[in-house]
């Protein structure tokens, strides 16, 4: 072998760089487990220990010291389904910053062409702008953009003659330009949240994908992701100015309801009866009592002192049934308003009837065009439930506030000088500072309203000047909340509002869980897979297992330099390679063993079996490195984390058993050391064999064509057990404390949902998945929380009872319906060129492809007839994509090196006439390395499948059956069908490899 000096330095040098690469992991282990045994069991003072030692020096190598926050930045990351964390896909809001761009018009073909933009993202790939502009132009063809853009903001770009596709390309680079915002403002709230190791990275279709490994409040990053930051300082109107209007159509609406009574009668009937219930009503600094939690205590009693029932009193005042006002009762017993822009009070469930009420046409009619009236953010108190009314006061012709949040400069969390609760501080630039004093000195002695995201957060009674642009915001915060919404308002407004349309919640005991069933798969496999070839090719095994252990160690040691995350699906990839590398040496050592079978001494054996395995070793790794790169590129989040370790052991599995092997077994022929490539029970093992695959082809159509018409009618009777992936949804696993039954927990959350989700058995008998549909189009940022909530108060259990969350909106399961299919049809097409290529005829890429085409459709009858009947979860979602691509680059792989055995054979004895007999021999000739590959690989997915987890059992199992399968193809489908494809043995010619004098 040629420069080996070179390989021993490239060897030596990879082995270096992998150990400085996992001594900072190691390092991290260690003192996190010091933490752990300091702590005592107690997380927070766990916490607290390594924050104590975040910023000293902890790992002293050569010229650096290095701090413990370093070393964390440089360890092998870990995915969520590892450590435990949040996984959310956010997807920006065009629709929102369109309507924005547009100034909120109300022009109807623009209201109609948003709506029907909307509908058809569902069912389109084409980015949001290009669905409008086609919807536009749908509703009304004759309808210009131009009349709709023309915007003080815009004027400088769109004239009231430009064309709509003009209009449509400055939408287009505004949108642009926001996500770009958007992704920047997003990073830089992720990076003042405190998480090690997260990972934003921005997606196709105006998405952003972020990682944050460990987080364990994801309502809390919800709020923080999709908190658009819209910050506004707004004048507001007195209560007493106020009621006015709130009694008029309090009235209106009772004369509405009872139909009978004249106005002038209900406007007196009204006061005194308010004014009756009010007095009884208290009012001071901290607490509130709603006026309807009175009349709701005393409408069970017997009306004694002649006041009419709660209902009888709601159909006459609907309005402040619903809403009490702001007045309260003074030392003398008399009624007064409330100072301050609060002019009334709802409990929290009863909001949205006011909302509805406040929305009419008729109420809208009777209120000043400058009022608007907006809700605190937070109840009075937790007991009370009840949130204040604020009276806004809208000044100015484009209806903006006379401060928004774009001033602030800095904002920090702090505590009050008084009351010392968690607030808010801002520092505004010089604008800012200057619009805050005008504003303050025309208010004072009245209230200005600080209002975040359409919610008050506080409304402070201007006592004097403010100057030097600083103020605050209080507003009953925790100290957390303080510091995300400092850290909100410094990072910036988010353009256009981002809403979370997909999202991945893993529990950090789900993880651990997930650690220890992974190892376990992992040392198994590999156990087995030493075993195997010890005992097969003697001491030739110890130099392959010596390969696998280097192979090992170079993966992980890659994805550390890398800063590449480690999944459980990455460690199904790092498991399926380890039975890919022995691949190779199988490979090798059977071309040696018939090198030595011919007479030849073990150095020339070995220089000829390694040349005579390059080829099929080459061409072999080569498509499943094509079929592991179109999963990267095609796949996300776990499906990445596979193909990326996948792709990393291919390449370090070809330069271990190549290179590293040939260097041993030189090593020992130099020193005249015995090599054994096999023991006496192996060394004539699948030598001789007569098997007639072609003549058997007939039968193996017919079996095959079989199974496959079963599974199509499986298909369209049965279906698929299509998972959230692919048909939007959440799906929740949960742990109950005692085993549990899936139809009880069926009905019993069919209340809680409205309809009954789709409870299965996951694992044990106390786990189940639970798949539901509700509320998944409602895009707020308090539907998550509904849901979760419903799910644990319909179910009675405990927030960490549930072990993970999955959801996916409807908009992206389609998205990744669609990539998926490409992804697969992509990996065909390329794999039937390079074949193409590589045999320079396409009946070699056509049996390939049928054979491909065959493994496919055999793995998906499978999961169509079986699921619902075998004890665990046959989904078909983004983990079973990834298993049927890995069985089409395993299939491939091993239709490859049946095809380079069979060009050899034709190129040998190309001078005989009939050409079938060459290749049945050819076939038989490769079936030692066929079943002792297969047989390898088929004992390691066997034990992901029984050790490795529930999570990825389905995706195991998919593997399982696509190797048996893709086994039987290779031998039984592909070549028989390539001969088919031939019209006489003429054509059969041979073909020489590229690689053949390597």
């Amino acid at each position: 072998m040629q420069s080996k000096g070179a390989i021993k330095f490239f060897a030596i040098a990879l082995t270096l760089v992998c150990i400085y690469q996992l001594s900072f992991t190691l390092v991290t282990r260690n003192i996190e487990n010091d933490a752990r045994e300091y702590a005592n069991g107690d997380p927070i003072l766990e916490r607290n220990y390594l924050d104590s030692i975040s910023s000293l020096p902890v790992y002293n190598l050569l010229v650096k010291n290095y701090t413990y926050q370093e070393c964390k930045e440089r360890e092998l990351n870990l995915g969520l389904d590892l450590k435990g964390g949040m996984n959310v896909t956010l997807e920006v809001s065009v629709e929102e910053m369109i309507r924005a761009m547009a100034n909120n018009s109300t022009d109807a073909t623009f209201v109609k062409a948003l709506a029907l933009a909307k509908n058809m993202q569902t069912n389109s790939q084409d980015d949001f702008v290009t669905l409008f502009g086609q919807a536009f132009s749908q509703v009304d063809p004759n309808a210009k953009l131009a009349a709709v853009f023309s915007t003080r903001e815009l004027q400088d770009r769109v004239k009231f003659d430009s064309t709509n596709d003009d209009v449509l390309k400055v939408i287009r680079e505004e949108a642009e330009a926001a996500i770009d915002r958007s992704f920047n403002i997003l990073r830089t709230r992720i990076d003042k949240f405190g998480v090690t190791q997260p990972n934003i990275q921005r997606l196709a279709g105006g998405r952003i994908l972020i990682e944050l490994p460990g987080v364990k409040e994801p309502e809390r990053v919800r709020k923080l992701l999709q908190g658009t930051a819209k910050l506004e300082f707004w004048e507001t109107y007195e209560n007493k100015e106020v009621f006015d209007y709130l009694n008029t159509i309090n009235t209106l609406l009772g004369n509405d309801v009872d139909g009978v009574a004249p106005v002038a009668d209900t406007l007196a009937a009204t006061a005194v009866t308010t004014d009756t219930l009010l007095a009884a009503a208290t009012d001071t600094v901290n607490e509130t009592e709603s006026l309807l939690s009175k009349i709701e205590a005393d409408s069970s009693k017997a009306d004694t002192s002649g006041q009419a029932s709660f209902e009888e009193f709601s159909k006459k005042n609907p309005l402040f049934a619903v809403l009490s006002p702001a007045i309260f009762q003074n030392e003398q017993g008399q009624s007064e308003y409330r100072q301050g822009p609060v002019v009334g009070f709802a409990a929290t469930k009863d909001t949205s009837k006011v909302n509805s009420i406040l929305a009419r046409e008729d109420v809208i009619a009777k209120l000043p065009k400058d009022l608007k009236l907006l809700w605190t953010v937070k109840p009075i108190d937790n007991e009370s439930k009840v949130l204040e009314l604020i009276a806004i006061k809208v000044s100015g012709v484009d209806q903006k506030a006379p401060l928004e949040g774009d001033v602030i400069t800095d904002a920090r969390q702090d505590f009050g000088q008084l009351d010392s609760r968690p607030e808010i501080t801002m520092n505004m630039n010089p604008e800012g500072a200057k619009q805050w004093r005008r504003l303050t000195s025309e208010n004072i002695g009245r209230s200005i309203a600080i209002v975040l995201d359409d919610y008050v957060y506080s409304y402070p009674t201007v006592q004097g000047e403010i100057s030097g642009g600083r103020s605050s915001i209080t507003g009953r915060f925790e100290i957390n909340e303080a510091k995300d919404l400092a850290n909100i308002l410094k990072a910036g407004k988010l353009p256009a509002p981002a809403r979370i349309v997909e999202e991945a919640v893993v529990g950090p005991s789900l993880g651990q869980e997930a650690i220890n069933a992974g190892l376990m798969s992992f040392v198994i496999s590999l156990v087995l897979v030493l075993l195997f070839m010890v005992l097969y090719y003697s001491n030739a095994g110890w130099v392959a297992d010596l390969a696998l252990f280097a192979n090992v160690f170079f993966v992980f040691g890659v994805l550390a330099s890398l800063g590449a995350v480690l999944t459980l699906p990455g460690i199904a990839g790092i498991v399926l390679t380890i039975g890919m590398a022995v691949d190779a040496n199988i490979l090798i050592f059977e071309r040696i063993r018939e090198e030595l079978a011919n007479g030849k001494g073990m150095r020339l054996a070995i220089s000829d079996g390694y040349k005579m395995a390059f080829s099929s070793i080459i061409d072999s790794n080569v498509t499943t490195l094509l079929t592991g790169i179109i999963l990267y590129i095609f796949g996300s989040g776990p499906i990445q984390g596979f193909a990326t370790t996948l792709i990393i052991g291919i390449c370090t599995s070809l330069f271990a058993a190549i290179f590293l092997t040939r260097l041993v077994f030189d090593a020992r022929v130099e020193k005249g050391k015995t090599i054994n490539f096999s023991n006496r029970y192996t060394e004539g093992a699948f030598k001789n064999m007569k098997i007639n695959f072609i003549g058997k082809r007939k039968m193996a159509y017919i079996i095959s064509s079989t199974i496959i018409i079963i599974g199509i009618v499986s298909f369209v009777v049965r279906g698929f057990n299509f998972g959230v992936d692919f048909k939007g949804g959440r799906s929740y696993v949960v742990r109950f404390d005692q085993d549990a039954s899936t139809v009880d927990v069926r009905n019993t959350l069919a209340g809680a949902f409205g309809t009954a989700p789709e409870v299965k058995t996951f694992g044990a008998n106390n786990q189940v998945k639970i798949t539901t549909t509700y509320l998944i189009s409602d895009a707020s940022e308090t539907a998550d929380s509904k849901v979760e909530t419903a799910l644990i108060n319909g179910l009675g259990i405990q927030p960490d009872q549930i072990m993970s969350s999955q959801k996916v909106g409807p908009t992206i399961a389609d998205d990744i319906k669609t990539s998926a299919i490409w992804s697969i049809l992509f990996s065909m097409i390329v794999i039937f060129l390079y074949i193409l290529i590589r045999f320079k005829r396409w009946q070699f890429s056509a049996g390939a492809l049928a054979a491909l085409a065959h493994d496919v459709l055999i793995v998906l009858s499978l999961f169509s007839l079986l699921h619902g009947i075998v004890p665990f979860s046959l989904e078909i979602d983004q983990a079973f994509i990834a298993a049927v691509l890995t069985v089409i680059g395993y299939s491939i792989n091993d239709t490859v090196i049946v095809f380079d055995r069979i060009r050899e054979f034709l190129h040998i004895h190309h001078k005989k006439t009939d050409m079938k007999p060459v290749i049945n021999d050819a076939l038989n000739s490769t079936m030692s390395r066929t079943i002792n590959t297969s047989l390898t690989i088929f004992f390691v997915l066997l034990a992901i499948f029984l050790f490795g987890g529930e999570v990825i059992r389905g995706f195991s199992f998919a593997l399982l059956m696509g190797i048996v399968v893709g086994t039987y193809s290779s031998l039984f489908i592909a070549t028989p069908i390539v001969v088919d494809l031939m019209k006489d043995d003429s054509e059969i010619k041979p073909v020489v490899s590229p690689f053949a004098k390597a």
